[in-house]
């Protein structure tokens, strides 16, 4: 036996070309062995390269990072309180709530206080309390915030790229930033924020076919720009995603990765099996007592909540620029169609309430800002677009459970987010589970909802990935 696991290791070294040439030319044991070793081997995707202008690239790339300055023209602000005071509204249905959407009542309620109570310039003044920047890679002016931390003597600092997601925006991380960048532990981080293009201050791209491996690569090439050689990455929503797969495009530039949202779940027949015996047998299948809390009854809380909340998404996968229109020329509509996101994601039990539940766990300053950044960018519909463009073949081929991620990888599992990933699914993919945490409440916005949580959930990772690291 110790000999079959001596070969094992011998054959997890090698490239994984050879492997398969092996196991299609060897016969026996032998050959066995190394097409198992192979299938083992996480399948790299091509780093590739990009151009997201009209016309040629240009020979010589400018890598110039130049300071950015959030502001904005009072042109601009006088002609948005002019949109506010012409927006039409239709009367709620009686005891509607929010089960129709964003309830009438409540909107002009909030788009009173947007008109006469918020302070855009206030709030500028906290959007450009931490450092922007800007650089061109691919051909779009990519935008980030990059705040280094306050060390301590003896502190390790960490680079850490925190990405967001729909309808999110960089700000979301306003109140976790200075809980990783200012920390007691033997490490603290050095926090890179980007916006994906096409979202808020950086650059849309101008011709068809950005997604999420685009913005990935264009990330990694961001933390080159920086001279980061190797760093931990963190997302949520589209930022889970984009992480994920720059954890299988450059895996040795990832030191770890974080999420608070998982794609990964049992294959074909296992699924089903798992599904069918799991409320009933949670421990043959490997579920817990809470993924069975989670989970079920499965098809209310996997099927028919999913197909109530999924509505946008058919939109923007397919037509993003007809609704685009009218969200790009109302600022009410805008911040509808945004905030109602906010409310049923946070927790669907929202939907039950008169106002949404929105400041329950946020501010309406804080839910205006997010709402700015788009508005005064014009970014909803380039955001929307990058929907249909991550709907084609090749990206659902990156994110099916075939391509392993083998990078150090910890989970934060928010009770209310969308949809549960149990730990034996995510096991399954993330073939190196360092951390996998059910967290005690929480929803999908998770470092704008729930900050410390997840900062706390972060830290814990990240000491057993450096734990082991220096052994």
């Amino acid at each position: 036996m110790q000999a079959v696991e001596n070969i094992q290791k011998v054959l997890s070294e090698l490239d994984p070309c050879k492997l398969k040439v092996l196991a299609l030319s060897s016969v026996g044991v032998g050959g066995l062995l190394c097409y198992l070793a192979w299938r083992r081997q996480p399948k790299k995707i091509p780093f590739g390269d990009g151009w997201w202008r009209v016309g040629e690239k240009p020979f010589a790339e400018d890598r110039t990072i130049r300071p950015f300055v959030v502001e904005t023209s009072e042109d601009v602000i006088q002609d948005l309180y002019e949109r506010i005071d012409r927006m039409r509204y239709t009367d709620s249905l009686e005891d509607a709530r929010f089960h129709y959407g964003f309830n009438s009542t409540h909107l002009k309620k909030v788009a009173s206080y947007w008109r006469h109570e918020f302070d855009w310039g206030k709030q500028v003044k906290v959007l450009n309390k931490y450092p922007h920047f800007k650089t061109n890679i691919e051909g779009l002016d990519v935008h980030f915030i990059h705040v280094k931390p306050v060390q301590r003597a003896g502190q390790k600092v960490l680079p850490l790229m925190l990405v967001h997601g729909w309808p999110g925006s960089f700000f979301e991380f306003y109140k976790i930033i200075p809980m990783l960048t200012k920390t007691d532990g033997d490490f603290v981080f050095e926090v890179i924020c980007p916006s994906i293009p096409g979202y808020g201050y950086s650059e849309a791209s101008q011709v068809q076919g950005f997604t999420a491996i685009a913005a990935a690569r264009i990330f990694h090439k961001l933390m080159d720009r920086l001279e980061f050689t190797d760093y931990y990455i963190q997302g949520g929503d589209w930022g889970a995603f984009i992480t994920t797969i720059m954890a299988l495009i450059k895996p040795e530039c990832v030191r770890g990765l974080h999420l608070n949202m998982v794609n990964a779940r049992a294959g074909g027949v296992k699924a089903v099996i798992s599904l069918l015996l799991g409320r009933y047998f949670p421990f043959l299948v490997g579920f817990t007592r809470e993924d069975v809390c989670r989970m079920y009854p499965f098809m209310q809380k996997n099927v028919y909540e999913l197909l109530r909340e999924s509505g946008y998404m058919h939109i923007q996968a397919t037509k993003p620029d007809t609704a685009g229109c009218g969200l790009n020329d109302s600022p009410v509509g805008l911040a509808a169609y945004i905030l109602e996101k906010f409310s049923s994601w946070t927790d669907f039990k929202n939907r039950n309430l008169e106002d949404g539940g929105l400041e329950r766990k946020y501010s309406l300053d804080d839910l205006l800002t997010n709402i700015m950044i788009y508005w005064t960018t014009g970014s909803i519909i380039p955001s929307m677009r990058f929907y249909k463009e991550n709907m084609g073949y090749d990206f659902q081929k990156i994110m099916t459970n075939t391509t392993k991620v083998s990078v150090p990888t910890g989970f934060a599992a928010f009770p209310h987010e969308l949809m549960h990933c149990p730990w034996v699914w995510a096991s399954s993919r993330f073939r190196d589970l360092r951390s996998f945490t059910y967290m005690p409440r929480g929803g999908h916005f998770a470092a704008f909802e729930e900050p410390k949580l997840l900062a706390q959930d972060v830290q814990q990772f990240v000491k057993k990935v450096e734990s082991r690291r220096s052994k």
